[in-house]
């Protein structure tokens, strides 16, 4: 007869009834954990996938408002442009319906001036029509600058000339050209003058050469 050692050497031993039962239970367990881990992956991917649904849509409504927004503000743009533009090419009619009745005025003053050769009647009627004029200058802001007497100053006048007047301080005006004008205290056309120059030096008689 063999030897029972040898016999049973290299044969795996048998599991008893608990041990077996253990290891189902065990297997079991890692099987269930598994397919928790796998359902809590699934549930966190669809929640991920419905975020990211939900920014796609936020950020497609951001980019349709930010078009329509856009579209608004050019047509804006456009439509300052050309109110703009309307409002430059015709920013001169009041002044110019004001100024309409005085040409009127001068067309009626030539046309007699033509008919009848009265000198007196035709100046004072040229008269009254600068008067006229003068006036609705004078209520839109328009103002002469005073020059004649008036020490030179750059800012409201340019010289013509200058001239010797002894018994004038140098670089008063003695003599105004063409009359110099601002609009709402703007200068918009400088005085043309005339002044006074430096007195020249005489030469001492008294000097021994």
């Amino acid at each position: 007869m063999g030897n029972p050692e040898e016999e049973n050497e290299g044969k795996v031993p048998e599991m008893s009834e608990a041990d077996r039962e253990s290891e189902q239970q065990k297997e079991a367990e890692e099987r269930s954990s598994t397919s928790g881990t796998e359902s809590e992956t699934a549930a966190d991917l669809e929640k991920l996938q419905k975020q990211l649904n939900e920014s796609e849509a936020l950020i497609a409504s951001y980019k349709d408002q930010m078009l329509r927004l856009a579209a608004e503000f050019e047509n804006f743009r456009k439509r300052v442009e050309i109110e703009r533009a309307e409002f430059v090419k015709f920013s001169t009619e009041k002044i110019i319906r004001d100024i309409l009745p005085i040409l009127d005025d001068f067309n009626r003053a030539l046309t007699n001036g033509k008919a009848n050769h009265d000198f007196d009647s035709f100046y004072r009627g040229i008269e009254m029509i600068y008067q006229k004029l003068y006036k609705q200058l004078e209520d839109k802001g328009l103002k002469p600058i005073e020059s004649i007497g008036r020490i030179f100053d750059v800012t409201y006048h340019d010289v013509l000339m200058q001239i010797q007047r002894p018994e004038v301080k140098p670089h008063t005006i003695v003599e105004e050209i063409e009359r110099g004008y601002t609009l709402h205290g703007k200068v918009i056309k400088h005085a043309k003058v005339i002044v006074a120059a430096e007195q020249e030096e005489q030469p001492d008689s008294t000097k021994e050469n």
